[in-house]
């Protein structure tokens, strides 16, 4: 169908909505972008392109869409510096802008000489305005509203105009107006560390201790924090809290989320709930046999999500009811919390309580209860109040125990402490995606286009949020999303921030390399992220790795955005291993990273191993391999020419020395592995694979694949040797 569309005008009408019509792939090759993927990802902008005259039609409206917006939807601007805004109205009509303040404050905009000619919009000409924002509006989430006077507005122009018809007592006319959200943003990060520290990095699930319900829970994470800053450790960044299905089976990975704005149940530490909410003795009893019945599966070499979380579901559901019947001031505060989450809250519970009634892809519901402003669903929700209100208390526990670790961390000694990880997108059949119906783009997923590690692409299979949305709503959705991100947390780590600027998406039944990238305001994207920061106190640190446009890199800079460097990823001008001291100031550094094996795999090649089985690599695997043992080498003759090690060092020596040699470096934000604590081999992450390899269910383990306790890595020389190596400033 796309073969009768006139290539200029897919281009153009791609334009229109920062659809990429051609890229630079990894290589340096500039590739051209197939009609049949405009034409998809078109259409999951609601855009039909299907046809040339549909084409033209959807490409004359995009022409005049900012002429149609009395105000944009949304206006971003930095604090301290002036803005300006363009009002659309109709040519010769009066209008009157003002900024409302979040304080309720309301302040009447200036209008400023703009001399252009009218548009005709669908018959109307509309004129144009512009108003000068001040430099002194705070920070905050604001809004802008435009009033025309009725009697200057035709029909026919209200029926172009994006405008609300309100009536004041005793008007005879309605006032119109046209809002807009007004986003004033610092104009870069306000958080300071004043001198290069270091922290650990740890999938949590993985750090199971004697005690753990069979994966890692909050109390390790406190203590795991706690040995840290025993050790002058700053940080501990931990893989994405967000939540997973309530039902089982649970999907593996972190950063396939349900909904990144709330936590995941299975972190809560059921002793430390039961000392804040007593119990009675059968009660504790039951809570007894639960726990060991997940202990017993502590030491199999498989993390078992499904069975923690019954255990811990049917455990919460107890001390829920106990609760209930317990300390009245406990429960006015989970009642406050409800109020603060608002209607995000109530509909996820609700969706959780879906789940149990109808299983856990709301795809495959009864067509009443795929939107939660139904009336059905509305319904449900009556019916089954106790539940939906036990998933909104379930999360009060989380969080509140959540803000608990990031006290204790922070009273250990750690200036930053807990570091929240930022997924980039959500599981197609979860919460999110069934309430955020209208903001998520369908018929495409997020994805990754091929690059050196990856060599034929990937695809993450979440759907997007769509650019245009987010406009239109003020960027609220990434606002909740972002204010969970940082709550009980002293910095935010964003996995992929490449997705702030632009995202590759894939259309569905596609391969990943059959793409584009779809552009986003990164302007407001940065500024909401910055604006939440601030709000929180919290560092905010960019994952910007794979093909990275120089704009990432320079805004980040500019706005004082910490990036990540991975030590196998850096090379200097003349392909040599990048020298610490050349790496960035204002960047999170380490050796590996969770998509890599830890460091001591890495060395033996095990990632060339696995990728060779798995079928992942575009060139033969002896070709593959030499050039994976020359960089290794190239280390080895480094540590070597640096007196850090013998020429007979061994795995270990040679783990040692490379994070001592990095913690020498510029970047002011070392991170450690917990794997690399423990000598492990094994990579938690083969990206690339769904289930063809144990992505997220591996335990930690030492070299020779026996799994350890987070007592017994703690304890071990390797780790003490680890961390002395990682200490900065030596």
């Amino acid at each position: 169908m796309t073969a009768a569309v006139s290539p200029d005008v897919l281009t153009e009408l791609a334009g229109h909505f920062g659809i990429s019509t051609e890229f630079t792939d990894w290589q340096g090759h500039r590739l051209e972008v197939s009609p049949e993927t405009l034409v998809a990802v078109l259409a999951a902008l609601d855009i039909d392109a299907s046809t040339d005259e549909s084409a033209r039609a959807a490409l004359e409206r995009a022409a005049t869409r900012a002429w149609r917006q009395v105000v944009p939807p949304t206006v971003v601007v930095r604090v301290g510096t002036p803005g300006e805004v363009l009002v659309h109205v109709p040519d010769g009509a009066s209008v009157r802008v003002e900024a409302v303040l979040e304080t309720g404050e309301r302040l009447d905009l200036q209008q400023a000489d703009h001399v252009v000619p009218p548009t005709t919009v669908d018959g109307v000409a509309i004129g144009e305005a512009k108003f000068l924002l001040p430099a002194t509006i705070p920070s905050g989430w604001h809004e802008l509203v435009a009033t025309l006077d009725a009697a200057e507005v035709s029909t026919e122009a209200r029926e172009v105009l994006d405008v609300i018809a309100r009536r004041q007592r005793g008007a005879t006319e309605p006032i119109l107006e046209g809002r807009s959200t007004l986003i004033a943003a610092p104009d870069s990060s306000g958080f300071d560390v004043p001198e290069p520290t270091w922290g650990v990095m740890a999938q949590l699930y993985q750090a199971r201790s004697e005690g753990s319900w069979g994966l890692g829970d909050l109390a390790d994470l406190t203590t795991l924090g706690e040995w840290a800053a025993e050790r002058d450790a700053d940080f501990v960044l931990v893989n994405p809290f967000h939540t997973p299905s309530p039902v089982t089976p649970i999907e593996p990975s972190p950063y396939l989320p349900t909904t990144r704005r709330f936590l995941d149940p299975s972190l809560i530490h059921i002793e430390d709930l039961v000392a804040a909410e007593p119990v009675s003795q059968e009660v504790a009893q039951r809570l007894a046999q639960l726990a060991q019945f997940c202990r017993q599966n502590n030491d199999r070499d498989v993390l078992d999500r499904d069975g923690t979380w019954l255990a811990k579901r049917e455990a919460l559901g107890l001390c829920f009811e106990a609760a209930r019947h317990g300390d009245a001031a406990r429960w006015r505060a989970f009642g406050a919390f409800c109020e603060d989450e608002g209607e995000g809250l109530i509909d996820f519970a609700t969706w959780a309580a879906l789940c149990e009634q109808h299983g856990g892809n709301w795809r495959d519901w009864p067509e009443e209860l795929r939107s939660p402003t139904s009336p059905a669903v509305d319904e449900f929700r009556q019916q089954h109040a106790a539940r939906v209100e036990f998933y909104c208390w379930v999360q009060f526990v989380a969080r509140e125990q959540g803000d608990e670790a990031q006290r204790r961390l922070r009273d250990a000694g750690m200036r930053i402490g807990v570091m929240h990880d930022l997924a980039v997108g959500v599981h197609p059949s979860g919460a999110d995606a069934w309430a955020l119906e209208s903001s998520l783009a369908r018929g495409v997923s997020v994805g990754a286009p091929p690059d050196q590690y990856n060599q034929l692409g990937q695809n993450w299979s979440q759907p997007p949020l769509r650019p245009d949305a987010l406009e239109r709503l003020g960027y609220a959705p990434l606002r909740d999303v972002v204010r969970a991100a940082v709550a009980g947390a002293g910095a935010l780590r964003i996995d992929h921030i490449l997705g702030m600027f632009r995202q590759w998406w894939v259309p569905e039944g596609r391969d990943a390399v059959d793409g584009t990238y779809v552009t986003y305001n990164h302007e407001a994207m940065i500024s909401v992220l910055l604006l939440e920061a601030e709000r929180a106190g919290a560092l905010v640190i960019g994952e910007d790795l794979g093909v990275v446009s120089d704009l990432t890199r320079e805004t980040m800079r500019a706005r004082h955005v910490y990036g990540t460097q991975i030590m196998w990823f850096e090379f200097e001008d003349d392909g040599t291993p990048k020298r610490p001291e050349h790496y960035r100031e204002e960047c999170l550094a380490t050796v590996t990273t969770h998509d890599l094996p830890p460091t001591a795999g890495y060395l033996e090649l095990r990632h060339v191993d696995i990728r060779d089985q798995l079928g992942l690599l575009t060139r033969p695997v002896e070709e593959e391999r030499a050039a994976e043992a020359e960089l290794v080498e190239a280390y080895r003759e480094q540590l070597v020419a640096e007196g850090r090690v013998d020429d007979d060092a061994d795995t270990d020596d040679l783990v040692v020395a490379l994070h001592a040699r990095l913690a020498g470096g510029r970047a002011k934000l070392f991170g450690v592995s917990l794997a690399d604590l423990a000598g492990d081999r094994r990579p938690i992450n083969q990206p690339g694979t769904f289930r063809e390899y144990p992505n997220w269910t591996l335990p930690l383990a030492d070299s020779h694949g026996s799994v350890l306790f987070l007592e017994q890595i703690l304890r071990s020389e390797l780790a003490t040797r680890v961390a002395d190596a990682s200490q900065r400033g030596k």
